[in-house]
């Protein structure tokens, strides 16, 4: 892949594909980014092209917008905060109509002087972003493509999806990998084939079905595999034991049969859980044997025991991936299990790689310094389909 540094970029416009698909709290008269992990991500590439004298337009999703304009759904706060971050203005080329490459847009772009940004609205109000139609979507790329002289693809938490502005837009300017692209690269190279050992993978999150990939993927590979989250209960009634009102894939327990069998012990599972009657920030609780879980009552997190068992299972692990929380960690009487991990994992020596997503947000939720990682991803599911082996729209598009 080329890099920045390969492209001539000064007086000239870059089209830059950030991810900045951020939460926000509308509740109140302005809305408010609550987790701006992704903008903070984006800017170094942002900054290093205006500091060479570009004239950058940067583009993005947020949320699903159905293929027209919601202003719910709108990037005019992440322009504000981006421009806070940046430390200059930032123009925002969008109107209101949903057009995002039109003629507003294109008079915002063309005011742009050197080390000059604007930033277009959600690129998802334009049906093309996302159709399956691929004449459709040439067509988004099409205008896309005429704001700029080259494209930067920097957004690795959509370069699993094979979007007009991930896949067809570098297909018609010279282009080249964002830094935060090539860093999520290099990390997950490690992850996949030259991770020093010991080599701990630490997964949670709801489904199996979800994580079934990487698992298959990366079992071979490590020395360990922690398993909590809702996913850990159809591991547990794998092993015969009931799980009550908890979460279950039922088509999925010979699945999980067949994984402890080719695990041969490296495998590890809860040995005791946190349940109540209900998901609620005031619910009841109880630890429970995770072999012995009420019926009527549902595992919402990890066990204190299994905690010293998880932290025992990583001490002195040279590498450590973690995807996915081990519990509702947005309540708190379900959040000591995810807390407890993460904690382990930032006091430890190597490498040690957050998988994004739910992860990377119960890092921030918790409190816990995000410096105390070596590494913390921006895409949950594009990290995770880089380690199963898949082949990733954005950044073969990528590829000189």
């Amino acid at each position: 892949m080329r890099t920045i540094d390969d492209l001539q970029v000064g007086g000239r416009r870059v089209l830059v594909r950030s991810d900045l698909n951020v939460p926000l709290d509308r509740s109140g008269d302005t809305p408010r980014i609550t987790d701006d992990g992704r903008v903070r991500a984006s800017v170094p590439t942002i900054r290093a092209l205006l500091d060479r004298g570009a004239r950058v337009v940067v583009c993005s999703h947020l949320g699903r917008p159905k293929g027209a304009s919601d202003p719910a759904l709108s990037l005019a706060p992440v322009a504000v905060r981006l421009a806070q971050l940046l430390g200059r203005p930032v123009a925002f080329a969008g109107d209101g109509s949903g057009d995002i490459a039109g003629a507003y847009a294109q008079k915002i772009v063309a005011g742009l002087g050197d080390g000059e940004v604007a930033l277009l609205d959600n690129l998802r109000f334009n049906s093309g972003e996302t159709s399956k139609d691929a004449a459709v979507r040439a067509a988004f790329a099409d205008k896309l493509s005429a704001l700029a002289e080259f494209y930067v693809g920097d957004a690795f938490g959509a370069v699993h999806r094979a979007h007009a502005s991930v896949a067809d837009v570098p297909k018609r300017l010279p282009h080249a990998a964002g830094q935060l692209v090539l860093a999520e690269l290099e990390v997950l190279r490690t992850l996949a084939g030259s991770a020093a050992h010991p080599y701990a993978v630490v997964l949670g999150g709801s489904k199996v079905s979800d994580k079934l990939g990487v698992i298959r993927a990366l079992l071979p590979k490590v020395d360990a595999l922690l398993v909590g989250g809702g996913m850990c209960f159809t591991f547990l009634a794998a092993q015969g034991h009931g799980v009550g009102d908890s979460l279950l894939e039922a088509e999925m327990i010979d699945t999980c049969k067949d994984l402890l069998g080719e695990g041969g012990g490296r495998i590890v599972l809860p040995t005791d859980v946190v349940v109540a009657g209900e998901v609620s920030a005031d619910a009841v609780t109880a630890v429970v044997a995770a072999d012995a879980i009420p019926d009527g009552k549902k595992g919402l997190d990890i066990g204190p025991e299994s905690v010293a068992l998880f932290t025992d299972r990583l001490r002195g692990a040279r590498t450590v991936f973690w995807n996915g929380p081990m519990g509702v960690f947005e309540l708190p009487p379900f959040a000591a299990g995810t807390r407890g991990v993460a904690e382990t994992i930032a006091g430890l020596d190597g490498l040690t790689v957050v998988g994004g997503g739910d992860s990377a947000a119960a890092v921030r939720t918790l409190g816990i310094p995000e410096a105390a990682f070596s590494h913390i991803s921006t895409g949950g599911g594009a990290s995770l389909e880089y380690l199963e082996g898949k082949s990733l729209p954005g950044l073969t598009a990528l590829e000189v």
